[in-house]
């Protein structure tokens, strides 16, 4: 089974975005997710994990992000795991205005 590291990036929009979807025959563990604030104003976001076959749930619901700064939504200690099917999806208050990181470790 192989292990493969990755980042992914990507920038929030007003509506849910998926911005990962695990691969079939793959698990996949968050070992990393940080949301930057890029804006002039104090910004919310959210995260949802898409359970494939299960209940979605949010891993945090509009928190918000002041101005110049960021939200670790995992990391340290926490680590989440994802099955074959499953997906990410961010969202902010507005358009643009959140940069996302997510680092991975996929095993296939």
């Amino acid at each position: 089974m192989p292990n493969t590291f990755k980042l992914k990036t990507a920038q929030t929009t007003a509506t849910l975005a998926t911005m990962y979807t695990v691969a079939g025959s793959t698990t996949t563990t968050v070992i990393g997710m940080t949301m930057a604030n890029i804006s002039a104003s104090s910004v919310t976001a959210s995260v949802k994990i898409l359970k494939n076959g299960g209940t979605d749930i949010y891993l945090v619901k509009d928190a918000p992000i002041a101005v110049g700064s960021s939200l670790v939504v995992v990391g340290g200690n926490q680590k989440v795991v994802l099955e074959a099917a499953d997906a990410i999806q961010i969202i902010s208050s507005v358009t643009g205005t959140v940069e996302v990181s997510l680092s991975i470790l996929e095993m296939s």
